[in-house]
Protein backbone atom coordinates (compact mmCIF):
# COMPACT_ATOMS: atom_id res chain seq x y z
CA UNK A 1 0.00 0.00 0.00
CA UNK A 2 1.43 3.39 -0.97
CA UNK A 3 2.06 5.94 1.75
CA UNK A 4 0.52 9.37 1.62
CA UNK A 5 2.03 12.31 3.47
CA UNK A 6 -0.37 14.96 4.65
CA UNK A 7 0.04 18.10 6.65
CA UNK A 8 -0.24 18.15 10.42
CA UNK A 9 -3.67 18.09 12.03
CA UNK A 10 -6.17 19.60 12.45
CA UNK A 11 -7.52 19.18 8.94
CA UNK A 12 -10.27 21.74 8.49
CA UNK A 13 -11.97 22.36 5.18
CA UNK A 14 -13.09 25.93 4.59
CA UNK A 15 -13.99 28.09 1.62
CA UNK A 16 -12.48 31.14 3.33
CA UNK A 17 -9.56 32.36 1.26
CA UNK A 18 -7.08 35.19 1.63
CA UNK A 19 -8.76 36.98 -1.27
CA UNK A 20 -12.16 36.84 0.46
CA UNK A 21 -10.72 38.12 3.72
CA UNK A 22 -8.92 40.98 1.99
CA UNK A 23 -12.11 41.85 0.09
CA UNK A 24 -13.93 42.17 3.40
CA UNK A 25 -11.16 44.39 4.79
CA UNK A 26 -11.34 46.66 1.74
CA UNK A 27 -15.13 46.87 2.09
CA UNK A 28 -14.70 47.75 5.76
CA UNK A 29 -12.32 50.57 4.79
CA UNK A 30 -14.72 52.10 2.27
CA UNK A 31 -16.64 54.18 4.86
CA UNK A 32 -13.36 55.74 6.02
CA UNK A 33 -12.37 56.42 2.41
CA UNK A 34 -15.75 58.03 1.71
CA UNK A 35 -15.36 60.21 4.80
CA UNK A 36 -11.84 61.20 3.73
CA UNK A 37 -13.12 62.17 0.28
CA UNK A 38 -15.99 64.15 1.81
CA UNK A 39 -13.75 66.12 4.19
CA UNK A 40 -10.62 66.51 2.07
CA UNK A 41 -11.92 66.37 -1.49
CA UNK A 42 -11.17 64.09 -4.42
CA UNK A 43 -7.44 64.40 -3.80
CA UNK A 44 -7.95 61.83 -1.02
CA UNK A 45 -9.35 59.36 -3.54
CA UNK A 46 -6.58 60.23 -6.00
CA UNK A 47 -3.83 59.50 -3.45
CA UNK A 48 -5.51 56.23 -2.51
CA UNK A 49 -5.60 55.08 -6.13
CA UNK A 50 -1.93 56.04 -6.52
CA UNK A 51 -0.99 54.10 -3.39
CA UNK A 52 -2.90 50.97 -4.37
CA UNK A 53 -1.59 51.07 -7.94
CA UNK A 54 2.04 51.26 -6.83
CA UNK A 55 1.60 48.54 -4.20
CA UNK A 56 0.09 46.15 -6.74
CA UNK A 57 2.69 47.10 -9.37
CA UNK A 58 5.67 46.55 -7.07
CA UNK A 59 4.34 43.20 -5.90
CA UNK A 60 3.76 42.08 -9.51
CA UNK A 61 7.19 43.22 -10.70
CA UNK A 62 8.98 41.56 -7.77
CA UNK A 63 7.25 38.22 -8.25
CA UNK A 64 7.71 38.40 -12.01
CA UNK A 65 11.41 39.28 -11.75
CA UNK A 66 12.13 36.47 -9.28
CA UNK A 67 9.89 34.04 -11.19
CA UNK A 68 7.71 33.44 -8.18
CA UNK A 69 4.04 32.42 -8.31
CA UNK A 70 1.92 35.48 -9.03
CA UNK A 71 -0.49 36.06 -6.16
CA UNK A 72 -1.27 39.73 -6.69
CA UNK A 73 -4.91 38.73 -6.91
CA UNK A 74 -5.06 37.77 -3.23
CA UNK A 75 -5.76 41.40 -2.38
CA UNK A 76 -3.08 41.88 0.29
CA UNK A 77 -1.29 44.55 -1.77
CA UNK A 78 -4.58 46.38 -2.29
CA UNK A 79 -5.26 46.46 1.46
CA UNK A 80 -1.73 47.70 2.13
CA UNK A 81 -2.19 50.44 -0.46
CA UNK A 82 -5.48 51.65 1.01
CA UNK A 83 -4.14 51.62 4.58
CA UNK A 84 -0.99 53.44 3.57
CA UNK A 85 -3.02 56.18 1.87
CA UNK A 86 -5.32 56.58 4.87
CA UNK A 87 -2.26 57.00 7.10
CA UNK A 88 -0.91 60.12 5.36
CA UNK A 89 -2.24 63.69 5.26
CA UNK A 90 -4.09 64.76 2.15
CA UNK A 91 -1.31 67.30 1.54
CA UNK A 92 1.25 64.54 0.89
CA UNK A 93 2.76 64.57 -2.63
CA UNK A 94 1.94 61.57 -4.80
CA UNK A 95 5.56 60.42 -5.02
CA UNK A 96 5.63 59.85 -1.25
CA UNK A 97 2.92 57.25 -1.68
CA UNK A 98 5.07 55.59 -4.36
CA UNK A 99 8.06 55.48 -2.02
CA UNK A 100 5.88 54.21 0.81
CA UNK A 101 4.49 51.48 -1.44
CA UNK A 102 8.04 50.42 -2.35
CA UNK A 103 9.05 50.17 1.31
CA UNK A 104 5.86 48.37 2.33
CA UNK A 105 5.76 45.80 -0.46
CA UNK A 106 9.41 45.14 -1.31
CA UNK A 107 11.39 45.80 1.88
CA UNK A 108 8.91 44.91 4.62
CA UNK A 109 6.89 42.23 2.84
CA UNK A 110 8.79 40.57 -0.01
CA UNK A 111 12.27 40.68 1.52
CA UNK A 112 10.93 38.45 4.29
CA UNK A 113 9.14 35.93 2.12
CA UNK A 114 5.94 37.60 0.96
CA UNK A 115 2.41 37.26 2.25
CA UNK A 116 2.26 35.73 5.71
CA UNK A 117 5.96 36.14 6.46
CA UNK A 118 6.40 39.85 7.16
CA UNK A 119 7.43 40.63 10.74
CA UNK A 120 5.59 43.96 10.92
CA UNK A 121 2.54 45.51 9.35
CA UNK A 122 3.66 46.80 5.92
CA UNK A 123 1.51 49.93 5.95
CA UNK A 124 2.62 50.88 9.46
CA UNK A 125 6.25 50.22 8.66
CA UNK A 126 6.03 52.35 5.53
CA UNK A 127 4.36 55.17 7.46
CA UNK A 128 7.16 55.12 10.03
CA UNK A 129 9.70 55.32 7.19
CA UNK A 130 7.91 58.26 5.58
CA UNK A 131 7.57 60.03 8.92
CA UNK A 132 11.29 59.68 9.61
CA UNK A 133 12.30 60.68 6.07
CA UNK A 134 9.91 63.56 5.41
CA UNK A 135 8.58 64.74 8.78
CA UNK A 136 7.43 68.12 7.48
CA UNK A 137 5.33 66.73 4.63
CA UNK A 138 3.94 63.99 6.90
CA UNK A 139 2.73 66.52 9.48
CA UNK A 140 1.38 69.21 7.18
CA UNK A 141 -2.27 69.02 8.12
CA UNK A 142 -5.04 70.91 6.39
CA UNK A 143 -8.48 71.68 7.72
CA UNK A 144 -11.44 69.87 6.15
CA UNK A 145 -12.94 71.45 3.02
CA UNK A 146 -9.80 73.53 2.37
CA UNK A 147 -7.84 71.25 0.04
CA UNK A 148 -8.53 70.98 -3.65
CA UNK A 149 -7.34 68.33 -6.07
CA UNK A 150 -3.91 69.94 -5.96
CA UNK A 151 -2.16 71.32 -2.89
CA UNK A 152 -1.43 75.03 -2.92
CA UNK A 153 2.10 76.05 -1.98
CA UNK A 154 0.83 78.57 0.56
CA UNK A 155 -1.45 76.17 2.43
CA UNK A 156 -1.56 76.86 6.15
CA UNK A 157 -0.89 73.92 8.43
CA UNK A 158 -3.51 73.26 11.09
CA UNK A 159 -2.78 71.65 14.46
CA UNK A 160 -4.45 68.36 15.36
CA UNK A 161 -6.27 67.88 18.68
CA UNK A 162 -3.44 65.66 19.95
CA UNK A 163 -0.90 68.38 19.17
CA UNK A 164 -2.99 70.94 21.05
CA UNK A 165 -3.27 68.61 24.05
CA UNK A 166 0.48 68.03 23.87
CA UNK A 167 1.27 71.73 24.04
CA UNK A 168 -1.38 72.47 26.65
CA UNK A 169 -3.47 74.66 24.32
CA UNK A 170 -6.71 73.26 25.71
CA UNK A 171 -8.68 76.42 24.93
CA UNK A 172 -8.01 75.90 21.21
CA UNK A 173 -9.35 72.34 21.11
CA UNK A 174 -12.23 71.81 18.66
CA UNK A 175 -15.57 70.67 20.00
CA UNK A 176 -15.73 66.98 20.83
CA UNK A 177 -18.57 66.60 18.33
CA UNK A 178 -16.28 67.87 15.55
CA UNK A 179 -13.56 65.44 16.65
CA UNK A 180 -16.08 62.57 16.67
CA UNK A 181 -17.50 63.29 13.21
CA UNK A 182 -14.13 64.10 11.66
CA UNK A 183 -14.39 67.84 11.09
CA UNK A 184 -10.74 68.28 12.16
CA UNK A 185 -7.24 68.16 10.74
CA UNK A 186 -5.46 64.82 10.57
CA UNK A 187 -4.51 61.90 8.37
CA UNK A 188 -7.11 61.05 5.76
CA UNK A 189 -8.42 57.89 7.35
CA UNK A 190 -8.25 58.67 11.04
CA UNK A 191 -10.59 61.60 11.44
CA UNK A 192 -14.13 60.15 11.23
CA UNK A 193 -14.98 57.89 14.17
CA UNK A 194 -18.39 56.64 12.87
CA UNK A 195 -16.82 55.56 9.57
CA UNK A 196 -14.18 53.53 11.40
CA UNK A 197 -16.75 51.98 13.74
CA UNK A 198 -18.89 50.91 10.78
CA UNK A 199 -15.86 49.11 9.38
CA UNK A 200 -15.17 47.55 12.78
CA UNK A 201 -18.71 46.21 13.11
CA UNK A 202 -18.59 44.84 9.56
CA UNK A 203 -15.36 42.94 10.25
CA UNK A 204 -16.85 41.52 13.44
CA UNK A 205 -20.01 40.38 11.66
CA UNK A 206 -17.95 38.75 8.91
CA UNK A 207 -15.72 37.20 11.61
CA UNK A 208 -12.61 38.56 9.94
CA UNK A 209 -11.29 39.84 13.28
CA UNK A 210 -12.09 39.38 16.94
CA UNK A 211 -12.74 42.35 19.25
CA UNK A 212 -10.00 41.43 21.73
CA UNK A 213 -7.07 43.53 20.49
CA UNK A 214 -9.08 46.65 19.53
CA UNK A 215 -11.03 46.71 22.82
CA UNK A 216 -7.99 46.21 25.04
CA UNK A 217 -5.96 48.66 22.96
CA UNK A 218 -8.52 51.45 23.04
CA UNK A 219 -9.53 50.60 26.60
CA UNK A 220 -5.96 50.88 27.87
CA UNK A 221 -5.50 54.30 26.25
CA UNK A 222 -8.85 55.45 27.67
CA UNK A 223 -8.10 54.28 31.23
CA UNK A 224 -4.59 55.76 31.29
CA UNK A 225 -5.82 59.05 29.79
CA UNK A 226 -8.60 59.20 32.39
CA UNK A 227 -6.22 58.59 35.30
CA UNK A 228 -3.36 60.75 34.05
CA UNK A 229 -5.41 63.55 32.54
CA UNK A 230 -4.02 66.61 30.81
CA UNK A 231 -3.96 69.74 32.94
CA UNK A 232 -7.10 71.76 32.38
CA UNK A 233 -9.19 68.79 31.22
CA UNK A 234 -11.48 66.43 33.09
CA UNK A 235 -10.65 62.74 33.05
CA UNK A 236 -13.66 61.94 30.87
CA UNK A 237 -12.86 64.63 28.33
CA UNK A 238 -9.22 63.60 28.19
CA UNK A 239 -10.18 59.98 27.60
CA UNK A 240 -12.73 60.83 24.90
CA UNK A 241 -10.40 63.17 23.03
CA UNK A 242 -7.62 60.56 23.25
CA UNK A 243 -9.87 57.88 21.76
CA UNK A 244 -11.38 59.96 18.97
CA UNK A 245 -8.20 61.82 17.96
CA UNK A 246 -5.25 60.57 15.96
CA UNK A 247 -4.86 57.12 14.48
CA UNK A 248 -5.94 55.10 17.51
CA UNK A 249 -9.12 53.59 16.08
CA UNK A 250 -7.69 53.13 12.58
CA UNK A 251 -4.64 51.37 13.99
CA UNK A 252 -6.51 49.30 16.58
CA UNK A 253 -9.13 48.02 14.13
CA UNK A 254 -7.23 47.54 10.90
CA UNK A 255 -3.52 47.18 11.69
CA UNK A 256 -3.04 45.83 15.20
CA UNK A 257 -5.33 42.94 14.19
CA UNK A 258 -3.23 41.93 11.18
CA UNK A 259 -3.12 38.11 11.14
CA UNK A 260 0.58 37.82 10.37
CA UNK A 261 1.87 40.29 12.95
CA UNK A 262 -0.49 39.80 15.90
CA UNK A 263 -0.56 36.99 18.49
CA UNK A 264 -2.48 33.81 17.75
CA UNK A 265 -3.75 33.02 21.23
CA UNK A 266 -6.33 34.90 23.29
CA UNK A 267 -3.98 35.74 26.16
CA UNK A 268 -1.42 36.97 23.68
CA UNK A 269 -4.01 39.22 22.04
CA UNK A 270 -4.81 40.75 25.42
CA UNK A 271 -1.11 41.42 25.97
CA UNK A 272 -0.89 42.90 22.46
CA UNK A 273 -3.80 45.25 23.10
CA UNK A 274 -2.60 46.40 26.50
CA UNK A 275 0.98 46.78 25.26
CA UNK A 276 -0.09 48.87 22.27
CA UNK A 277 -2.28 51.03 24.48
CA UNK A 278 0.42 51.63 27.09
CA UNK A 279 3.09 52.49 24.52
CA UNK A 280 0.72 54.77 22.62
CA UNK A 281 -0.13 56.64 25.82
CA UNK A 282 3.50 56.97 26.88
CA UNK A 283 4.61 58.34 23.51
CA UNK A 284 1.68 60.74 23.35
CA UNK A 285 2.24 62.02 26.87
CA UNK A 286 6.02 61.84 27.35
CA UNK A 287 7.50 61.64 23.85
CA UNK A 288 8.38 64.45 21.50
CA UNK A 289 5.72 63.39 18.99
CA UNK A 290 2.01 63.85 19.80
CA UNK A 291 1.00 60.52 18.22
CA UNK A 292 2.26 57.08 19.19
CA UNK A 293 0.07 54.55 17.38
CA UNK A 294 2.55 53.79 14.61
CA UNK A 295 5.48 52.97 16.87
CA UNK A 296 3.31 51.18 19.43
CA UNK A 297 1.99 48.73 16.85
CA UNK A 298 5.41 48.19 15.28
CA UNK A 299 7.05 47.48 18.65
CA UNK A 300 4.34 44.99 19.58
CA UNK A 301 4.61 43.41 16.10
CA UNK A 302 8.25 42.70 16.86
CA UNK A 303 7.32 41.25 20.25
CA UNK A 304 4.58 39.00 18.85
CA UNK A 305 6.72 35.83 18.37
CA UNK A 306 7.93 36.11 21.97
CA UNK A 307 4.39 36.65 23.24
CA UNK A 308 3.12 33.59 21.36
CA UNK A 309 5.98 31.53 22.76
CA UNK A 310 5.04 32.20 26.38
CA UNK A 311 1.25 32.06 26.10
CA UNK A 312 1.09 28.92 23.97
CA UNK A 313 -1.32 26.43 25.60
CA UNK A 314 0.31 23.34 27.09
CA UNK A 315 -0.18 20.04 25.33
CA UNK A 316 -2.76 17.72 26.84
CA UNK A 317 -0.98 15.43 29.29
CA UNK A 318 2.09 17.68 29.49
CA UNK A 319 3.48 17.61 33.04
CA UNK A 320 6.25 19.96 34.16
CA UNK A 321 8.82 18.58 36.64
CA UNK A 322 12.06 19.70 38.20
CA UNK A 323 14.94 19.59 35.77
CA UNK A 324 12.67 19.50 32.77
CA UNK A 325 9.31 18.20 31.66
CA UNK A 326 7.88 15.00 30.34
CA UNK A 327 4.67 13.69 28.91
CA UNK A 328 2.27 12.05 31.30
Amino acid sequence: MSEKIVSSSPHIRSNVTTAKIMTDVVLALIPALIAATFYFGFRALYLTVISVAFCVLFEYLWQKALKKPLNVGDGTAVVTGVLLALNVPVTAPWWMLAVGALVAIIIIKQFFGGTGNNFMNPAMGARAFLLASWPVQMTLWSKPFTTGFTVDADIVSSATPLALMKTGEIASLPALSDVFWGNIAGCMGEVCVPALLIGFIYLLIKKVITPTIPLFYVGTVAVLSFIFKVDGMTGIDCALYSICSGGLLLGAIFMATDYTTSPIYFKGQIIMGIGCGAITFLIRRLGGYPEGVTYAILLMNIATPLIDKYVRPKKFGYVAQKGGAKNA
